[in-house]
């Protein structure tokens, strides 16, 4: 595949700044947007310095102290307002999401409107003070506090609705922010936070962009007390090693390789469809997706047939236009790396039932791919290919599936699908997973505590488990003897 051109100068928008210290301003480094859907430089932005940095922190540290002595309906308050604003400029920001990370455009505006949604839900969770013990001589309490400056690094899948998550965990917790967004997809988080500018006092957000050279001043950085990072296992992985020379705390939102197991007493049509969107939607690029399929043996061929269905009704093309419902890869590295797996698959002898043929045209696109009879040991199986290509495997026995579904590095999530949703369950629970989901997949809520087992992550987001991730417990003991 050729190398992506840049359009003429004065075509490119370049109508983005950082965000430090309530200021926004521009670098003398910048970063080159590509639109997925033709493989051509459509924006500029700029890159952080490390200079730039080093102020942006010094801006959050200053405005730490007064941000974290208002009360949690404050902050609330203030969150409650940046919903509002995510939904006044929905429409704006979808088709600026859609131009840079190449997803249908109803799925941007979807996306933004979960974030402001999601955002209000974390923003009315209540986080008492705890009594560990009371009695006439001594009362115990265990008090939550904000750690300080949080750093958010996010990834290109869905930019905005997962800096939405940390972002407000952090901020409602009392903690000021950098966010730094994927360099894929910089410009919808750059948009955010211009229009963020009035709602939170200067300092307490700071948005800026950057290469991977960023994210690792971020991560080694003495002033930043918290790094949140969703992306890869290996990218993860030198995260929490850059971070260890701080002792900073962490929050790793990974990958996985979610596995659905198709019981014997499901109707195949009537659940294809929705197995086919939890695997393909966005392309395969979203982190719970599901990424291999355990079928039944007396409902294997059936349930082969019905996706294969699905995959011909699939309508692949620009996100802008509103009759597509799958976009392109986002990027050329990924686009290759998931390539690749087609190759490798298709050298193995695998069936490959739908998709698999790239089409001659200018962009990453890559139809929905379904293949069957494929080794356990291959590829296609063992990774992550954060991609649209799903295997279909067959099973027979249930303690067999449940060894072949735990038999990865990856614990994210799961699900299982009955007739019977209390057989399902009993099953589920065996899963050695974060979220384990009974006849769905992907069902997250603002109040539900997300994230992974094994090599999937550490921590969890949202819920009130994931907002105490960004405050420190402290005890406080009183002895009520006067002195």
């Amino acid at each position: 595949m050729a190398a992506p051109s840049v359009a003429n100068a004065t075509d490119l928008r370049t109508d983005f700044a950082l965000l430090i210290g309530g200021e926004l301003v521009g670098s003398e480094r910048s970063l080159d947007v590509i639109n997925p859907a033709t493989a051509t430089v459509f924006a500029r932005c700029p890159a952080a310095s490390q200079a730039q940095l080093d102020r942006a922190v010094t801006s959050a540290r200053g405005a730490s102290g007064a941000w974290s002595r208002l009360s949690f309906e404050e902050r609330a308050a203030a969150i409650k307002r940046m919903a509002g604003v995510l939904r006044a400029n929905q429409d704006a920001l979808a088709e600026l999401l859609t131009r840079e990370q190449g997803k249908p455009v109803s799925q941007s505006r979807d996306e933004i409107g979960r974030a402001a949604s999601q955002s209000e839900g974390m923003a009315a969770i209540a986080i008492p003070v705890e009594k560990l013990m009371e009695d006439a001589e001594r009362r115990i309490e265990l008090h939550y506090r904000p750690l300080g400056v949080v750093g958010i690094i996010t990834p290109w899948n869905a930019p905005i609705n997962l800096a939405a998550g940390p972002l407000v965990s952090a901020l409602y917790t009392g903690n000021t922010v950098i966010l730094k967004p994927s360099p894929y997809t910089p410009l919808c988080t750059l948009k955010l936070g211009e229009l963020l500018r009035d709602v939170f006092p200067p300092g307490v957000i700071n948005i800026v962009a950057g290469g991977d050279d960023l994210g690792q001043w971020m991560t080694e950085h003495p002033g930043i007390d918290k790094i949140s990072f969703t992306g890869s296992v290996a990218t993860g992985k030198q995260v929490m090693a850059s971070a260890a020379g701080t002792l900073k705390r962490v929050t790793l939102e990974l990958g996985g390789n979610d596995a659905a197991i198709v019981l014997d007493d499901v109707d195949p049509k009537a659940v294809a469809p929705r197995l086919f969107f939890a695997a393909f939607v966005n392309s395969g690029q979203v982190c719970m997706a599901i990424k291999r399929i355990y079928a039944h043996e007396r409902i294997y061929a059936a349930l082969c047939e019905a996706l294969v269905e699905e995959a011909r009704k699939a309508r692949i093309g620009d996100g802008l236009d509103p009759q597509t419902q799958y976009g392109p890869i986002q990027n050329r590295m990924q686009y290759e790396r998931v390539r690749g797996i087609l190759e490798d698959t298709k050298r193995s002898g695998a069936r490959i039932l739908a998709g698999g043929e790239l089409p001659d045209r200018p962009g990453y696109f890559f139809p929905p791919t379904i293949v069957a009879d494929v080794d356990e040991n291959s590829r296609l199986v063992r990774e992550e290919q954060f991609g649209p290509i799903v295997p279909v495997l067959k099973f027979s026995d249930i303690d067999d599936v449940i060894r072949r579904a735990n038999d990865t590095r990856y614990g994210l999530a799961g699900s299982v699908w009955s007739h019977d949703p209390e057989r399902g369950a009993a099953i589920a629970a065996r899963l050695e997973v974060g979220t384990a989901w009974v006849n769905q997949h992907r069902a997250t809520s603002a109040t539900v505590p997300f994230g992974g087992a094994k090599e999937s992550g550490i921590g969890r987001t949202y819920s009130v488990l994931g907002l105490k991730e960004n405050m420190e417990p402290q005890v406080i003991s009183v002895l009520k003897q006067p002195m």
